[in-house]
């Protein structure tokens, strides 16, 4: 009478001692604990080949992630540093006062020259001989343009000397120097010289104040950061004081000089008591 059917326990050791173990020696012939055997190391083979299969088939797009990554890196990297993204053209943008001309004229260096390749230390050094120029920034366009943009000074007055008038801005850098005074920019007499703090606060009252006033200012005096004094071509003295709140008194200004058309002095350096005479 045939034997009925065994479900047989898979051993991780792989041997028949083991299996006929579990099952019984009793229950079980040598030829069904050999065939037992041999059907789990079946089993654990293509186990085995499955992960295999698994792991090569991880491995293998890991490394096509890999390569592609790669690949796209090294060719951005190499067509940014070809000539095939030389610079062609410089713009420069936000001139009024410099000759943009002139700048593009002294980067001319920076053309034929890839664009990631555009040397930064020489567009610096070229852009010494613009002392109207207070801040820049390089703007790349591929495939082949250069734009420059730039932020001028903003003068705010000349100081005298021997030499003539020189331009300067409210940091008290020189811009120009000229023999006559420039239209509509104020003589700054500021006792501590310029780079000092009293001549920053001149800076500063000039900046802020109205374009009508600005337009008639004829001369600025300080001695100290406290006492800056406008004269007008109009022959109105201001006492603005400190620079502190200037824009409060730039108001007040205005607003007292419409109702006293013929005061001579307003002084201004308290802006809640005006006094105009």
């Amino acid at each position: 009478m045939p034997a009925s059917p065994i479900d047989l326990p898979v051993d991780p050791s792989g041997d028949e001692d083991a299996v006929a173990e579990s099952l019984g020696s009793e229950d079980l012939t040598a030829r069904d604990v050999w065939r037992a055997a041999r059907a789990r190391r079946r089993r654990l083979r293509a186990e085995i080949r499955r992960f295999t299969q698994r792991s090569r088939r991880r491995r293998l797009i890991w490394l096509g992630v890999l390569g592609a990554v790669l690949l796209t890196i090294g060719g951005s990297v190499l067509a940014a540093y070809s000539p095939l993204f030389a610079v062609e053209k410089i713009t420069v943008v936000g001139a009024s006062a410099v000759d943009a001309a002139a700048v593009e004229s002294a980067l001319s260096d920076q053309v034929g020259r890839p664009l990631a390749l555009v040397d930064d230390s020489e567009v610096k050094a070229a852009l010494m001989a613009f002392p109207l120029i207070e801040t820049y920034a390089l703007e790349a366009k591929p495939p082949h343009d250069l734009t420059l943009r730039i932020v001028e000074r903003t003068p705010v007055g000349v100081i005298e000397s021997d030499a003539g008038y020189t331009l300067v801005d409210a940091a008290g850098v020189a811009l120009a120097t000229t023999p006559e005074r420039p239209d509509g920019q104020p003589v700054l007499r500021v006792d501590d010289g310029v780079g000092s703090d009293t001549f920053g606060s001149v800076g500063l009252v000039v900046r802020s104040l109205p374009a009508d006033v600005r337009g008639d200012l004829v001369e600025v005096t300080a001695s100290t950061l406290d006492d800056v004094t406008l004269s007008l071509g109009s022959g109105l003295t201001v006492v603005w004081g400190s620079a502190d709140r200037s824009v409060e008194k730039a108001g007040t200004l205005t607003a007292t000089m419409t109702a006293n058309p013929g005061a001579r002095t307003i002084d201004v350096s308290s802006p809640e008591v005006v006094v105009a005479g």
